[in-house]
């Protein structure tokens, strides 16, 4: 099960807080799943505090990516819409949402983390619908694909945070 209820607050409560970061040190995650591919390639999700770490390897190359709030402050940016650079794409969207479909999205997530061993999934405490999940497959010839989402519940309303990447070395 890749479903993990952490006993922490989260760090990260707002989708405007969020910056990405590409190349710097992993931080240490409260949650991690490592993948691996058919060509000795690997990959490690991570849940940070509502964010996420990504480090994947393939072909002799590293990428990693980190989305949160301390992204900016470690020398990262607000977090894009889109961004292309070499073998690297990642897009991101915020959906601003009532509880009710944040709350099902939130019930959705933790199932399939729940049965599917490419997915993990970091519940906190305060809320059901307070989570990181992320999912990933790597690619044919090499490299790795990975989604993810952030969800954060404020009151009758929540917003949640999608993010897609494409890395290829």
């Amino acid at each position: 099960m890749t479903l993990h209820l952490l006993d922490v607050e989260p760090r990260d409560v707002a989708a405007g807080a969020l910056g990405l970061l590409l190349g710097g040190p992993a931080p240490e995650p409260l949650a991690r799943l490592r993948l691996t591919d058919a060509h000795g390639g690997s990959l490690i999700l991570g849940v940070l505090g509502a964010s996420h770490v990504v480090t994947a390897r393939a072909r002799g190359e590293e990428c990693t990516e980190e989305v949160s709030c301390d992204a900016i402050g470690a020398g990262g940016a607000p977090l894009p819409p889109a961004l292309r650079s070499g073998g690297y794409g990642f897009s991101s969207a915020v959906t601003r949402t009532n509880r009710l479909e944040l709350d099902a999205t939130a019930d959705g997530l933790r199932a399939r983390a729940a049965r599917d061993t490419a997915w993990l999934c970091g519940a906190f405490p305060g809320s059901g619908s307070a989570l990181t999940a992320m999912t990933a497959d790597p690619l044919p010839d090499g490299g790795w694909a990975w989604r993810t989402w952030h969800l954060y519940p404020a009151g009758d309303t929540g917003e949640v945070v999608t993010t897609q990447t494409r890395w290829t070395p």
